[in-house]
């Protein structure tokens, strides 16, 4: 299971390109803190407005609904232009859409917050859809997943931060009266509390917005490797008919559309599943929540350094089985184990989304943007699988069994490590040149 020599001997970086390299990644932390502050919207939203899991999920399909409509149009901009202009785009989207939760939060309206992360995660499409793929062809092809899994390292990181922030800023200002209180209250005394609530995530993503303009602003300033892809001798149309033949490839979306399903269905319903097992509230479950993203953290790094020894895909393979597990723990056991359990699953999805990615990507060479939009439009899953995930809780009344759900998309994402493991004839188009403007 050791990697090649080949592989041991490359670089994962070259000098020159260690800074570029560097600011790339402080991007994948701007995203991490984006998405978990969206994780904890829906218990947010859950009290504030007395919905139930399913009306909450339509945060998470406004989302990454936006991701599956954004990905494709950002890949032919950046096919156009540079990753640089991509990620300058994103970045520019992801400012206007948390700017947007001012008047949102003004007018108390639920359909605009939701138009607000529309505008957002648009933004962060067309950001990952940059920032993935040019992680992978900016250094030696033989260690672009290890690359990828270093710099997405980052990224809980900035999930930390993002569950941080919603803790102290959103989650703590909720008034504690329930759904029943709230609709034996006065229309005024109503509105009034859900205004205070409201102004605390008004004011947390305005905050966020302010700090990405200055990161705009650096980004802007810095001078960055351009691809030197030959995209214009070839169509879009001749590129997508070599990926629908890639089989690899096609697996690989299938299971990034899977795992981030997943992923945001484990997350999204954490602070949930505590609040019943553990009889605690928001504020008191989100620790939880924090600590799972801590050793989501940690395990990242430790996976990346395996991957020194163990080829990516197998341990893909053992992590989805053991997260699998896990599930079904969180499933048929109580208090305390069944918390352990659902804490262990984000170990084990540690490394899923960077793997999954540069398996399926690395060796596309100039269809390496276009492969990105797929494997970014498969965050879809995401909105679609958590919706399903809400609807089991509504429909069972137990929040535990709606883990069966991440038990399915765990066993397609262990089908994809496997087969890429013992897959022998993995095409490999050259590697795409990095060239350093002057």
């Amino acid at each position: 299971m050791s990697q090649s020599s080949t592989t041991a001997k490359s670089s994962l970086i070259s000098k020159k390109d260690f800074w570029p390299f560097l600011l790339l990644t402080s991007l994948f932390a701007l995203w991490g803190v984006a998405h978990n502050m969206t994780d904890t919207l829906l218990a947010a939203f859950k009290r504030i407005m007395s919905m139930t899991d399913f009306q909450t999920s339509w945060i998470q399909l406004a989302f990454y609904g936006s991701y599956f409509c954004l990905a494709l149009p950002a890949a032919l901009f950046i096919r156009k232009y540079t990753y640089k202009s991509g990620i300058l785009l994103g970045l520019g989207l992801f400012a206007v859409g948390s700017l947007l939760f001012y008047p949102a939060g003004v007018t108390m309206s639920y359909g605009f917050f939701l138009l607000a992360l529309y505008v957002l995660a648009g933004g962060l499409s067309i950001l990952e859809t940059a920032a993935n793929p040019y992680i992978l062809v900016i250094g030696p092809q033989e260690t672009a997943t290890q690359r990828l899994n270093l710099a997405q390292s980052f990224n809980p990181i900035g999930s930390v931060v993002g569950v941080y922030l919603s803790k102290v800023f959103i989650l703590s200002n909720l008034n504690t009266a329930e759904a029943t209180d709230r609709s034996s209250m006065s229309p005024e005394a109503l509105k009034a509390i859900q205004s205070e609530e409201l102004i605390g995530v008004m004011g947390t993503y305005v905050g966020v917005a302010l700090f990405l303009v200055v990161v705009w602003f650096v980004i802007k300033a810095v001078r960055m490797p351009v691809a030197s892809e030959t995209v214009e001798t070839d169509g879009v149309i001749a590129g997508f008919k070599r990926l629908l033949k890639n089989k690899n490839y096609k697996l690989g979306v299938m299971a990034q559309f899977f795992y981030v399903g997943a992923q945001i269905g484990v997350w999204s319903f954490t602070i949930r599943y505590v609040m019943v097992e553990l009889n605690m509230n928001e504020s008191e479950a989100s620790d939880y929540y924090l600590l799972s993203l801590i050793l989501f953290a940690l395990s990242r790094f430790l996976f990346t350094g395996l991957m020194k020894f163990f080829k990516p895909s197998i341990l893909l393979a053992i992590s989805s089985f053991a997260a699998l597990i896990c599930c079904l723990l969180v499933i048929y056991s109580n208090g305390m184990v069944g918390v352990i359990a659902l804490v262990m699953v984000s170990v084990c999805m540690s490394l899923m989304f960077p793997t999954i990615y540069g398996l399926s990507a690395v060796g596309l060479g100039n269809d390496t943007k276009l492969g990105g939009s797929g494997l970014i439009m498969a965050i879809l899953g995401g909105a679609v699988i958590t919706a399903a995930q809400g609807q089991v809780s509504d429909i069972t009344g137990n929040i535990g069994l709606s883990y069966y759900v991440p038990v399915v998309c765990f066993a397609v994402v262990m089908y994809f490590g496997l087969n890429n493991y013992f897959s022998k004839n993995k095409p490999m188009a050259p590697p795409v040149k990095m060239v350093t403007p002057n």
